[in-house]
């Protein structure tokens, strides 16, 4: 008795337990439903990729809702300097405006500081369209667009670029902010606004219109020559603006703004460099001077004619299905039950009812068809059901068909095959070298090396298998390149110099080199900071000092804008830090094949890879998505329009968009860098793997956005083989839309991994081995005392004392002196120089 007392209390503990965890379950399920229905409903997003969003956008970004009070101080500057006119700015001459902008400039150079900043806010206000003389925003993207071209036809850039570089060295105000302990707005007044005309300045000119007089297309010229060019202190400009990222990011100068510099640095290297319909046209042009065949397509028209997929069915919905055909089966059993009833006490057998039963369960089971050859090797695979007698519920479906099942995905999500695939297949010299070892291996018994015109003793199919891979063989620069290099290094001496073209990508290259890893880090710090998924650590850098006021807000309502302004700061750095990147690696690799790997695997040893899978281990659809931003703020609109009053409702209801393009534009940037990063890399691609990137990138697919799921689908492909079997088998859509939307490498085995054991992972080696090779091309190319080994030596003594040394003015008056210190007071032992060494 006592026993059985003690197991009730127990029994119902047990069952407490069991329905708060059956609750729980039931709970989470619901909320997991939900997220899949929202993704499932996610609507295809009409976003065209570019090289930059419309020009308004790009303005707007420049300047945070703090800074809002600015515009007026800067219009009241200018007219408190302009007021002796009389007249309106746009209803002056050309040459009355030249006039007083050459009188600003003599300004300029004042040593009061706030008269500098004065004046420097007037030219600001004239870079911003002097906005308080235009009714409408077209109107004030006109005047500025005018006055810009003044302002650089004057010279104010290069009167600029001096005053920024005062600024930086400015220890005094560097020493004061490092002591501070909150930096605000009020600390970088004056670099903001010398940062923000010189932004306008380059975004305007770089942008071309329709309507551009000529003398503003040769101009644009110049100034992308000067840009590009070593002309500021013998390194370009961009050069300066790495320098202070480096500075700010080791905490020496935490009053920069941070923004503004990443901002102006992107658009100088997209303006000097050019975006990516010029780098296609770059790489045309390099295809023809090597002599090599055309592009099979263009990939910019290839990519905007995609079209999105639907994002693979989750978990839940799996779950959910196999839940609705257990309802199915059980309606149809007491479908059965019901025919019991009747007047015969079984059904009546049909003959090759197991053949039919086979198909109902295939029709079932997806992977069965599939994946026949597999079940004799995974027996637990095997559905029992299939195996022995047949059931005899599923005879009565055969005699009495019941309303056909659910399906496995809802008809809109059927795959529509194309009736072409969008890329042709592409084929290496080495995939063709490596088929041929293998045949020959098999067939003969012995290799030729590198020979891939021998075929004697193959059987015929491997010749038609070597015709089709030759079809298909595609050189890219990058392979010329190498093999250039290699000859060079083997042949210093009979190959000569090399010819290097003065590119901006080569001037650029060699003004970073000595700082490359420095530069590579501080951007990486940067993303870092401002990526959502990070948590704000004491040591981290602060990133925020050119958004928040001087003072913090008191309501609700000043507490939600600057939340959003803060949200929205972080946004932009991500855009142009990601798109800084993916044009320096591209632009780069084209230049040179070792310049890219150099910066490459900088980026890899800074822990790049994990930083952008952690960048995407959100939820990606809520970020792409984000409404941080406030319309009416936004310049140019803020400066025309009256402003409405804000309340929190507006400020939460944000914009009408169904995306945000800068939050999509930085997702599809951070791809391509993976991408790149990882592409042909063995050892790069198992840090995939070992990062676990699958299920994050999977979940990336849920944006209805064709080249975000091109680049996602890539880096899924080439770790497909390492995921094993059943990762295979349970993702097939996502294998199918690999198949669909991304080149095909003929004798590639992706999507099955037969070749996994005999591959090695040593990243150590891999890594080594590829920096070697970059030190060499370094050294080589760069290094000024590269031929000291092979220099000619001249062992003549006339010849040698006959030479003339250039002396300074001023040795002979000092000439006694030397000769008493370096000759007669140092002891000669003779005696050593006739000794054998």
């Amino acid at each position: 008795m006592q026993a059985e007392d003690m197991e009730v209390p127990i029994i119902h503990n047990l069952n407490d337990t069991g329905d708060r965890l059956r609750q729980r379950g039931k709970d989470v399920f619901k909320e997991q439903q939900k997220e899949s229905e929202s993704s499932m409903d996610s609507p295809n997003l009409e976003f065209e990729y570019g090289d930059t969003d419309t020009v308004t956008a790009e303005l707007s970004e420049l300047y945070s809702y703090t800074e809002e009070p600015e515009f007026a101080l800067n219009r009241d500057c200018f007219e408190e300097d302009f007021g002796s006119h009389g007249r309106r700015w746009i209803e002056l001459a050309v040459e009355e405006q030249r006039t007083y902008v050459m009188r600003l400039l003599d300004a300029l150079e004042v040593t009061d500081r706030d008269k500098r900043l004065k004046v420097a806010r007037a030219i600001l206000y004239l870079a911003q369209g002097v906005f308080d003389e235009c009714d409408t925003e077209v109107d004030v993207l006109h005047w500025s667009r005018h006055n810009v071209f003044l302002l650089y036809d004057m010279g104010i850039f290069t009167a600029l670029l001096e005053l920024l570089s005062m600024e930086i060295d400015n220890s005094q105000a560097c020493s004061s902010a490092v002591r501070k302990p909150a930096i605000s707005l009020a600390d970088s007044t004056e670099l903001r606004v010398l940062l923000s005309i010189m932004y306008l300045m380059v975004e305007t000119i770089r942008v071309p219109t329709e309507d551009d007089r000529p003398e503003w297309i040769a101009a644009r010229e110049v100034f992308k020559n000067e840009l590009g060019s070593p002309l500021y202190n013998g390194e370009p400009f961009a050069l300066l603006l790495f320098t202070m990222v480096t500075k700010f990011c080791s905490m020496n100068a935490p009053h920069f703004p941070m923004k503004k510099v990443l901002l102006l640095l992107w658009k100088t290297i997209l303006f000097t460099m050019g975006g990516f319909l010029e780098l296609q046209q770059m790489k045309v042009r390099g295809r023809e001077r090597l002599n090599l065949p055309p592009l099979p397509e263009d990939s910019i028209k290839v990519v905007r004619a995609m079209r999105a997929a639907s994002p693979p069915a989750s978990a839940m919905e799996l779950i959910e299905q196999q839940q609705q055909q257990k309802r199915g089966r059980r309606s149809r059993r007491s479908a059965f039950v019901d025919s019991l009833e009747g007047d015969s006490p079984f059904p009546k057998k049909q003959p090759l009812v197991k053949q039919d039963s086979l198909d109902t369960y295939n029709e079932r089971d997806p992977f069965k068809n599939d994946d026949a050859r597999d079940e004799e090797e995974d027996p637990e695979d095997t559905d029992s059901g299939i195996e022995g007698e047949v059931d005899p519920l599923d005879r009565e479906i055969i005699i009495q068909p019941p309303p056909p099942p659910p399906p496995l995905r809802p008809p809109t999500e059927r795959v529509n095959f194309p009736k072409g695939l969008p890329w042709a297949p592409k084929v290496r010299e080495k995939d063709i070298e490596h088929f041929l070892e293998t045949s020959r291996n098999k067939f003969i018994g012995f290799t030729l090396g590198n020979d891939t015109e021998t075929l004697v003793g193959l059987p015929r199919p491997i010749h038609e298998s070597v015709k089709t891979l030759k079809q298909h063989k595609y050189v890219s620069i990058a392979e010329v390149q190498i093999k250039r290099e290699d000859e060079l290094q083997q042949c210093p001496m009979t190959l000569g110099e090399e010819d290097v073209e003065e590119t901006s990508a080569e001037i650029l290259y060699l003004g970073m080199l000595p700082n490359l890893s420095q530069y590579v880090i501080a951007l990486l710090k940067l993303l870092l900071a401002a990526a959502p998924t990070s948590k704000a650590k004491t040591d981290s850098i602060n990133i925020l000092a050119d958004v928040l006021p001087e003072e913090m807000p008191i309501t609700v309502l000043q507490s939600m804008k600057l939340g959003i302004d803060v949200n929205r700061h972080k946004e932009i750095i991500v855009k142009a830090i990601s798109a800084l990147l993916l044009l320096l690696l591209k632009h780069l690799k084209h230049n040179h094949i070792y310049q890219f790997e150099i910066v490459s695997q900088h980026l890899v040893f800074a822990n790049c890879i994990p930083l952008i899978l952690k960048f995407f281990n959100q939820n990606i659809m809520s970020y792409i998505s984000a409404k941080n931003s406030i319309c009416v703020l936004d310049f140019p609109n803020c400066v025309v329009h009256e402003m409405p009053e804000l309340t929190a409702e507006s400020l939460e209801a944000g914009d009408s968009n169904q995306f945000c393009w800068r939050n999509l534009f930085s997702c599809i940037n951070l791809l391509r860098i993976l991408n790149k990063l990882t592409k042909w890399k063995h050892s790069r691609t198992m840090m995939l793997v070992v990062f676990k990137s699958a299920p994050i990138l999977k979940r990336a697919l849920k944006v209805k956005q064709a080249m975000m799921q091109l680049y996602v689908l890539k880096l899924l492909k080439i770790q497909t083989k390492y995921l094993g079997r059943q990762w295979r088998k349970s993702n097939m859509k996502t294998m199918s839309a690999i198949y669909q939307k991304v080149r095909h490498r003929l004798n590639d085995d992706w999507a099955y991994g037969n070749d996994i054991d005999a591959r090695p992972w040593d990243f150590q080696a891999e890594e080594c081995a590829l920096r070697e090779s970059i030190e060499k091309f370094n050294s080589r190319r760069y290094d000024k005392n590269k031929n000291g080994d092979f220099m000619p030596v001249d062992n003549c003594l006339q010849s040698v004392l006959g030479q003339r040394v250039d002396l300074p003015e001023d040795f002979h008056y000092s000439y006694e002196m030397w000769l008493e210190r370096e000759v007669f007071s140092q002891p000669i032992q003779w005696e050593g120089l006739l000794q054998d060494p």
